[in-house]
């Protein structure tokens, strides 16, 4: 395998000359909640790398065999343990610089109680006016929690 010039791709791909195949190099995909109680928002103060202690969401990768919803459902009881129902999509993001389009949703807390996990050192709930907004994880995070306080305006 090596870099090669697809000239209908526009681009260089992986390209193994003696077969002819092409590795593609896409984005994974990150399923994440929202989980909402009382019109607050609960996170999770990040226990591993990357940027650790810093705050975000319960999100992680979806798993071949389940849906992006179910991803966000088990990665929600997972690492925050709640129990939750999504209620729609807040949005979707990806960047240029990141391996990973995430989806995130809006979702109910139906069951549990917060509580910490290897991924989550601390969780709380949030009013749109508490949120951290100097101390979160990542860009998605970010953006995510913007697009969620604007709807909760309308």
């Amino acid at each position: 395998m090596k870099w090669t010039f697809i000239k209908e791709e526009g681009q260089k791909r992986l390209f193994c000359v003696e077969c002819g195949h092409i590795t593609y190099l896409n984005p994974l995909v990150v399923a994440g909640a929202l989980p909402v109680k009382e019109g607050k928002v609960l996170l999770l103060r990040r226990g591993i790398e990357p940027r650790k202690h810093f705050w975000t969401f319960p999100a992680g990768f979806v798993e071949l065999g389940e849906s992006i919803e179910e991803g966000a459902i088990r990665e929600t009881l997972e690492e925050v343990g709640v129990k939750i129902e999504l209620q729609g999509i807040v949005g979707v993001y990806s960047y240029p610089q990141s391996i990973a389009a995430t989806v995130v949703y809006e979702a109910q807390v139906k069951a549990g109680r917060n509580t910490t996990s290897y991924e989550a050192e601390e969780t709380l709930y949030f009013s749109p006016k508490e949120i951290p907004w100097k101390d979160l994880a990542f860009e998605s995070t970010r953006d995510a929690l913007r697009d969620w306080v604007k709807r909760k305006k309308l």
